[in-house]
């Protein structure tokens, strides 16, 4: 089995193989992750699509919800492994990450103190579709492809987000009275 032992230098990567790829798996980590963006951008888009209340109402509790578990298991599990596994460069890929997610929390916050109609509550959704939107890119086209480099097991980092998400999104059932997912 691979060593997964922490190098700054370059990140823990393999050394015998080119391929810069890994086989996937259902518990994969970067794979559960992208699975979230993927329901995130859809609800936005049904979002954008709809003028009925109580659907844009329905929307945005799924999409709130949704981020803060995502952020959650991101900053809980996934950020400080693969920070353990990424050069310097990485590294700063992770602290903008978790900037990004500052912003989105608080512009979230906002919103869920918020009915729809109020004014710019649609401008505040508006903008945290774009954020994200932008978290999403940088996550999948720069960090992810550089944490998939490394000899992080996604599958045992994925195993825990998946089952972290589970307990958060109990959690939630439990506060909100319905479950958002």
């Amino acid at each position: 089995m691979p060593s997964t032992q922490k190098s700054k230098s370059g990140g823990s990567r393999s050394s015998g193989s080119k391929s810069t790829t890994k086989k996937t798996t259902p518990n994969d980590a970067i794979k559960l992750l992208e699975a979230d963006h993927r329901q995130v951008e859809k609800w936005f888009k049904e979002y954008e699509a709809t003028n009925g209340e109580k659907t844009k109402t329905k929307l945005v509790e799924q999409i709130c919800t949704a981020l803060k578990v995502h952020t959650q298991i991101e900053e809980e599990i996934f950020y400080p492994v693969s920070r353990e596994f990424l050069d310097s460069e990485g590294e700063e890929m992770v602290d903008e990450a978790v900037v990004e997610h500052a912003s989105a929390k608080n512009l979230i916050a906002e919103i869920e103190g918020m009915e729809v109609g109020d004014e710019l509550f649609d401008a505040k959704v508006k903008v945290l579709s774009e954020l994200i939107e932008h978290h999403v890119e940088e996550e999948e086209k720069e960090y992810f492809p550089e944490t998939r480099k490394t000899q992080m097991d996604l599958e045992a980092v994925g195993a825990q987000m998946k089952a972290r998400k589970e307990e958060l999104m109990a959690q939630m059932t439990r506060v909100n009275g319905q479950m958002v997912q």
